[in-house]
């Protein structure tokens, strides 16, 4: 309305003006004659539009300096708000970047702290193993592919040349992690990885955990290799977590490790420290280190049960689980091999078949993962028994980690395991 109010005037105006010019030139007509009469009727009318014309200028100059003025403090309001998120973000960036480095410098000494106390436990081993005698040192063999190749009297004597060849290894920080691809069913989406360790020795061959874990336990090494795996895990998850955190890491812990007074207690605190990492760690346990655990075993599984950390048992031979008691130590996960499952429950000595399996264990809170599943055919029958989980080398082989993706791109993305008190 406000818009057609001055085109109405405007036009009122002009109408009266041409009447008002009319009735001047009709009133001269009478005394100076028509043509003269119109003639200075149409100067006159014409002046006087210039007249509203020059007022309509002005008014228009008015009101666009009124807009200009508008825009210019909206201009400066802009640029006052602009200017103070600048101001924030800079702030902002200051604080992240303090703490940042804040916690840049305390990961990164305890990194040193780690790998320097680490050295000190490997070498202290070593010294000690040093001091015994080396009368009847077991000695190795190698096949053709350079595996090595060892007798039960060579793995039974804790000062042989396998021993010598570990201890190097450990020292040296020969120990690479390797990951394995476990694919829920039926949809073969991945995930879970197994981490799996393997040592080399001098020449660049890789001693398998079936041939170096008796003699390492024997020796005491396990709490080393373990711990070396674990760390190895921790900078894994702490990878994967930035891409994708529905994705977690399955670590095998020796029964040597479970059982040891020193390093248990450490490794409880630390998880209990980071407790962000129990949703992406599973910690696995043979069923044999389980049997052999005791009393203050199953204190260690339970106690890291409390702190959110799922369990898995893996290498089972036998069916006959009191799965009460697994599913009270914190147990979630239960590993068997593919072939158990399809043809050899009675030989496990299984209470129920394979087509029950999975809901007897659903009835206790554990997932079933088929192990060592090879070719389809075994896949079309693991879904006949409504299998969770499965692994093996048809959804993908071992594959090692590479040194360059285990370094974190800032000592934020990495953290130490056990930071290790020195002994005495």
């Amino acid at each position: 309305m406000s818009e057609r109010i001055p085109a109405f005037t405007k036009a009122l105006l002009t109408l009266s003006l041409f009447f008002a010019c009319a009735t001047l030139g009709a009133g001269l007509a009478l005394f100076i004659g028509w043509p003269v009469a119109i003639l200075s009727g149409m100067v006159g009318f014409i002046s006087l539009q210039q007249v509203l014309a020059g007022f309509a200028r002005r008014r228009d100059k008015r009101a666009i300096a009124r807009e200009m003025a508008h825009l210019r403090k909206g201009h400066m309001d802009f640029e006052s708000a602009l200017s103070d998120t600048h101001m924030r973000l800079d702030e902002l960036g200051g604080l992240i970047e303090q703490r940042a480095s804040s916690q840049e410098r305390k990961i990164v000494a305890e990194l040193k702290v780690l790998e320097t106390l680490m050295r000190d436990f490997a070498g202290k081993i070593s010294r000690s193993a040093a001091a015994v005698p080396r009368e009847g040192a077991a000695r190795s063999q190698r096949g053709p592919a350079g595996a090595y190749l060892h007798t039960l009297s060579d793995t039974a004597s804790p000062r042989g040349e396998l021993l010598e060849t570990i201890r190097a290894s450990l020292e040296q920080n020969r120990v690479d992690l390797y990951l394995q691809p476990i694919v829920s069913l039926p949809q073969r989406k991945l995930r879970y990885y197994e981490a799996l360790s393997r040592l080399r020795d001098s020449e660049g061959q890789i001693i398998m955990p079936d041939q170096y874990m008796q003699v390492a336990g024997r020796a005491g090494l396990m709490s080393v290799v373990d711990n070396l795996l674990l760390f190895r895990c921790v900078q894994i998850v702490r990878r994967l977590t930035q891409k994708n955190r529905d994705i977690g890491i399955f670590c095998n812990i020796s029964g040597e490790t479970l059982a040891d007074k020193e390093f248990f207690p450490q490794f409880l605190e630390y998880m209990r420290v980071n407790r962000d990492l129990a949703g992406q760690i599973i910690f696995e346990f043979s069923q044999q280190a389980v049997r052999d655990a005791g009393i203050e075993g199953e204190k260690n599984l339970a106690a890291l049960a409390t702190i959110g950390v799922a369990l898995s048992m893996d290498h089972v031979e036998s069916l006959a689980i009191d799965f009460l008691r697994l599913k009270a130590i914190g147990f979630r996960y239960l590993k068997v091999r593919s072939d158990t499952l399809m043809r050899g429950m009675n030989g496990a000595g299984a209470a129920i078949a394979a087509e029950d399996f999975k809901k007897l264990l659903t009835r206790h809170g554990l997932n079933l993962i088929a192990e060592h599943v090879e070719d389809e055919k075994t896949v079309v029958q693991l879904l006949d028994y409504a299998v969770d989980y499965a692994q093996g080398y048809l959804f993908g082989e071992p594959r090692a980690v590479r040194e360059d993706s285990l370094k974190p791109v800032s000592a934020l993305e990495a953290a130490p395991v056990i930071p290790f008190k020195r002994a005495g």
